[in-house]
């Protein structure tokens, strides 16, 4: 038996939101045999672009009941059937958690239908719910409602029940239990139940506590790397439980990964908790009248232009910015010669080791490269892929460092940029965000970078 799920809630994160409707449809493998649907009061607030999206209003909750009342009832409907939804883990966290606060334990078998339709449908543009459907010739009645987008996925299961010639949901149900050895303390149920998309995941301890914190592209195969050839030991016999959150983006996962192992310090994140010597691009007027530049060591007396986690990141950096700004390698502590550098004599420096060039023109190139880099004056908000199709993450940069982050549904997502930040996430601010913003600025591969007013 199947239980197709979907919810609607108060926002898109399963710690610190609430279900505020759910809908299920059992299936049989052959038909959709019971339906079950309720709006579910959160007691807290509604926020206005979720009613936007939904329709449902704050009137409409506060008759409704608690999870708490319906608690036990939505858990005997779903004990012994295999979770199903349209992004899965979405949904599945969500009920995960509210049944947790409950005490009430839920790891069920779980499927999805837009990985399903990947393998049984390939080739469609697009995989979300809606698009997938109208191209499935199923009508969504009451789209961003529980019951209606639950109903859609329950018919499209169906068809993807009969389209399966190949086998593709029972493999996708049985698992591949001889990929790898897992941790005694680990079934194979939940490794089984591991996405194989991009995030942060935690191991616990048998107290619950988090002993490591790690990124992957893919947390299930990641999760198998850990355990495979030369495992560390004491981490294997450790491990009680693993968990898990998505990102979509590997930049977001790289940035949450630093902020989860500065907020818990896990046992098993040694890299990261040794103080580590930082290195920082420095810049200082000569005698000349010549701005000068130079990388050493950070956090001393003088405020360095930007930081960098070694020494030859930094120099790396300094060369990169030379060469495209056409700068002075002698003025910029690179090459340690008397008179001309040896790029004034190749043609590519303007001569100003050697007084060809007059000290404000030789600074206006510098300041121009010093606007260009410097991010503690800027607000900065980046765009970037979500946790599905109908889905963004909206990154916030205040002074170089990461200070909010969400998910936006893309139907609903504010016309102007700045209309993004009351829907964002705020956080700790910790300096490593800085450098891998920087890093990925100058890989210039994302064009959806919006930079605010401060």
């Amino acid at each position: 038996m199947y239980a197709i799920v979907d919810i609607e809630t108060t926002g898109g994160f399963s710690a610190g939101n609430r279900i505020i409707e759910i809908a299920v449809v059992i299936h049989d493998g052959v038909r959709i045999v019971k339906e079950y649907q309720t709006l579910i009061n959160p007691n807290r607030m509604l926020p206005g672009f979720i009613t936007g999206l939904t329709g449902i209003t704050s009137e409409m909750l506060e008759q409704a009941p608690t999870f708490s009342e319906i608690a036990g009832e939505l858990s005997a409907l779903l004990e012994g059937k295999v979770f199903v939804a349209h992004n899965v883990n979405f949904d599945l966290n969500f009920v995960k958690t509210a049944f947790a606060s409950e005490g009430i334990a839920y790891s069920p078998a779980m499927l999805c239908t837009v990985r399903l339709s990947r393998k049984i449908f390939p080739g469609h543009r697009s995989y979300s719910l809606g698009t997938l459907c109208d191209q499935r010739g199923i009508q969504i009645r009451g789209r961003h409602r529980a019951m209606g987008d639950a109903y859609a996925t329950a018919l499209l299961f169906g068809q993807l029940l009969e389209a399966d010639a190949n086998g593709v949901i029972a493999a996708s149900l049985k698992g591949k239990r001889k990929e790898t050895s897992l941790p005694p303390h680990i079934s194979q149920e939940k490794y089984a139940q591991l996405p194989e998309e991009t995030g942060v995941y935690y191991f616990h301890d048998q107290q619950g506590r988090i002993i490591y914190v790690g990124k992957a592209l893919n947390i299930k195969s990641r999760f198998k790397g850990h355990f495979s050839g030369k495992a560390k030991i004491d981490l294997k016999t450790e491990v009680h439980d693993v968990s898990y959150e998505l990102t979509g983006s590997e930049f977001l996962a790289l940035l949450v990964e630093t902020l989860e192992i500065k907020k818990h310090w896990p046992k098993y994140n040694r890299a990261m908790k040794v103080k580590s010597t930082r290195w920082g691009l420095f810049t200082y007027l000569d005698q000349g009248g010549f701005i000068r530049l130079g990388v050493g060591k950070a956090g001393g007396m003088q405020e360095s232009i930007c930081s960098f986690n070694t020494h030859a990141e930094a120099w790396h950096f300094l060369l990169a910015q030379v060469k495209y700004h056409a700068l002075c390698p002698k003025l910029c502590g690179i090459q340690k010669v008397v008179g001309a550098c040896y790029d004034r004599l190749e043609g590519s420096c303007m001569g100003a080791c050697e007084g060809a060039e007059s000290p404000e023109l030789y600074n206006e190139r510098v300041n121009a490269m010093l606007e260009a880099i410097r991010l503690d004056e800027k607000v900065i908000l980046i765009k970037e892929k979500g946790r599905g199709d109908e889905e963004e993450a909206a990154l916030l940069f205040e002074r170089g460092l990461l200070s909010a982050f969400g998910y936006i549904d893309k139907r609903f997502a504010p016309s102007q940029p700045e209309q993004l930040l009351e829907l964002l996430k705020p956080v700790k601010p910790v300096p490593e965000t800085a450098y891998y913003l920087r890093a990925y600025l100058e890989r210039g591969q994302n064009k959806n970078i919006y930079y605010l007013s401060s």
